[in-house]
C-alpha cells in the first residue's frame, strides 16, 4: 500500500528557514505542557492526592502508606494506589476518545486549532485541583482523569504536526530538541514551585496551600504558553490532496470509530509500524510508571521528604535537557533505532538497581535519578521521530492517536500493575520491580523489526543514516 494510496501530500512546504521557524514555534507547546507533566503528574499530585484520600478513609499515621480504602465507582481502593488507579482509568477512557480526535484531526488543516483548545480545556481541569482539601478527594480524582485525558488529545494533534512541518532527515533533530526545551519549561517552573513549598513558612503558607498553588501556577502555565504555537504556527494550505480527497457527509461515527476500525485493518499492511507499536506500547508505559511512581516511591519507601523529592526530580529536568539534545546527536550518526534500543537496556538496569537501593541513601538516590535523567528524554523524543517515519501520509491522526493512548502520563498497564502489587504486598519495593517485564517485552520487539522495510512500506523516504548503511 503506497503513500498514494492514502491521499499523501508531498514534503513540507516552505524552505529550510520556514521550516525552521515553524519548528522553533512547534516546540514552544513542549515548553507549555511539561509544566503539567512534571509538576502535577511526575511531583506534587500523587503525595497529595494519597494524603487527602488517606485522612478520607481515616489513616491516621501519614508516615505509614495507607492501605485503607475509599469507594470509588462501587470499587474499594487503597488510598495509597489511588492516582495510579485514576491513571490507568484516564488511559481507558483515552482509548476511545482519542480515535475521535485522531479522525478529526487527519480531516483538519487546522491542527494548532485542537491542540490549543484541548490544551485549554485541559489547563482548565487542572485548575481544579487548588480547590481539593480536607478530605475532598473526589474533586482531585476529576480534575486528574479529565485534564490527563485533554493533555492526551492535545498531544495528538501536536505530534501530527511534527509530520508537516519537517522531513523525514530533520525529525530526530526536531523531536529531540523541542524535548529538551520542554525539560527546561517543566524544570523553571518546579524550580520556583521548589521555593513555595520549600519556604512555605516564610512566606506564611501552609504546605497544603503551597502545594495546591503549585499545582494551579502548572495549569496556568500550560495554557499561557500554549498562546505563542497557536499564534505562530501556520496551517498547511487546505487545498492539499489529502485534504481535499476525504469526504464531509460521513457522521461522527463512520469518522471516528469507523475510521479507526478502517486504520486497524490498514496495519495489516504495515507490520513493522505494528510491531514498533507495540513494542512502544510495552516500553512506554515502563517509563511513565517509573517516572509517576518515583516520588511517591522516594517518600513513601525510601522515606525522603518532599523537599529532596522535589530537588531531586529538579535535578533530573535539567539534566535531561542535556540528555535528550545528546541522544538526538548520537541518533544523528547511528540512527534512531541503535540509541532507542540501547536506552531500554539502560532502562532495565535503572530499574533492578532501584530495588536495592537502601532506605535513606541520598547520594545513591541521586545518582540513580542523573541516570535516568540522561536516558529519559532521549528515549522519549527519538521514540516520537521514529515513529513517525512509519505512519503513511494522510493518517498521521488517527496512528498519532494510538501513539498517544500510551503517551506521557498516560499509560495503564504500568500503573495497574504497579498498583495492585502494591495493594498486595503493602511494598512499593516489588511493585516497581514488577516493571522490567515491560521494558524487556519491548526490546524483544524492538530487536525484531525490520527498520528500512518499515519506513519503505509506509511510503516514506529512508534517513540518511540509514540509506547509507548497507
Amino acid at each position: 500500500m503506497s503513500a498514494a494510496a492514502t491521499g499523501a501530500s508531498g514534503p513540507p512546504a516552505g524552505g529550510q528557514a520556514d521550516r525552521l521557524a515553524q519548528q522553533r514555534a512547534w516546540s514552544w507547546y513542549d515548553w507549555a505542557n511539561s509544566a503539567y507533566f512534571t509538576t502535577v503528574l511526575t511531583v506534587l499530585l500523587a503525595p497529595y492526592l494519597i494524603d487527602v484520600a488517606g485522612r478520607a478513609a481515616g489513616c491516621t499515621d501519614p508516615s505509614e502508606s495507607c492501605r485503607r480504602t475509599v469507594s470509588l465507582l462501587g470499587l474499594d481502593l487503597a488510598a495509597g494506589s489511588l492516582p495510579f488507579y485514576l491513571t490507568s482509568g484516564a488511559t481507558i477512557a483515552s482509548a476511545f476518545v482519542l480515535p475521535v480526535v485522531g479522525a478529526v484531526v487527519d480531516r483538519s488543516p487546522h491542527k494548532k486549532r485542537h491542540m490549543a483548545g484541548f490544551a485549554w480545556a485541559g489547563s482548565a481541569c487542572a485548575a481544579l485541583l487548588f480547590l481539593v482539601r480536607g478530605e475532598n478527594w473526589q474533586l482531585g480524582a476529576f480534575a486528574l482523569v479529565s485534564s490527563s485525558i485533554l493533555a492526551g488529545c492535545s498531544l495528538v494533534s501536536y505530534s501530527a504536526i511534527l509530520i508537516d512541518i519537517s522531513t523525514e532527515e530533520e525529525r530526530d533533530r526536531v523531536s529531540s530538541r523541542a524535548w529538551a526545551f520542554g525539560y527546561l519549561g517543566g524544570g523553571t517552573l518546579l524550580a520556583i514551585n521548589l521555593v513555595l513549598v520549600l519556604g512555605h513558612d516564610a512566606l506564611g503558607l501552609s504546605t497544603g496551600l503551597a502545594v495546591r498553588l503549585s499545582l494551579l501556577s502548572a495549569a496556568l502555565w500550560w495554557a499561557g504558553f500554549t498562546i505563542i504555537p497557536f499564534l505562530r504556527l501556520r496551517d498547511p494550505d487546505p487545498t492539499q490532496a489529502r485534504y481535499a480527497a476525504l469526504p464531509d457527509d460521513d457522521g461522527l461515527w463512520q469518522r471516528s470509530f469507523g475510521q479507526l476500525a478502517a486504520t486497524l485493518r490498514e496495519l495489516r499492511h504495515y507490520p513493522q509500524t505494528l510491531t514498533f507499536l507495540v513494542a512502544y506500547l510495552f516500553f512506554n508505559d515502563g517509563i511513565q510508571t517509573v517516572i509517576y511512581a518515583a516520588s511517591t516511591y522516594g517518600a513513601e519507601e525510601l522515606g525522603f521528604g518532599q523537599g529532596v523529592l522535589v530537588g531531586s526530580i529538579l535535578m533530573i529536568q535539567f539534566v535531561a535537557f542535556g540528555g535528550a539534545l545528546l541522544f538526538g546527536r548520537v541518533a544523528a550518526r547511528s540512527g534512531a533505532y541503535r540509541v532507542i534500543v540501547g536506552g531500554l537496556v539502560v532502562w532495565i538496569v535503572i530499574v533492578v538497581a532501584a530495588i536495592a537501593l537502601p532506605a535513606g541513601n541520598l547520594p545513591l538516590f541521586l545518582v540513580l535519578g542523573v541516570a535516568i535523567a540522561v536516558v529519559l528524554g532521549g528515549t522519549q523524543a527519538l521514540s516520537r521521530s521514529f515513529y513517525s517515519l512509519f505512519i503513511p501520509r494522510g493518517r498521521e491522526g488517527q496512528y498519532f492517536a494510538l501513539y498517544n493512548a500510551a503517551e506521557r502520563g498516560t499509560s495503564w498497564l504500568g500503573t495497574l500493575l504497579f498498583a495492585v502489587v502494591f495493594q498486595l504486598t503493602g511494598s512499593y519495593r516489588p511493585a516497581i520491580l514488577a516493571l522490567v517485564v515491560f521494558f524487556v517485552l519491548g526490546l524483544v520487539l524492538l530487536l525484531r523489526l525490520d527498520v528500512r522495510r518499515g519506513i519503505e512500506q509506509a511510503g516514506n523516504q529512508l534517513p540518511a543514516v540509514l540509506s547509507s548503511r548497507s
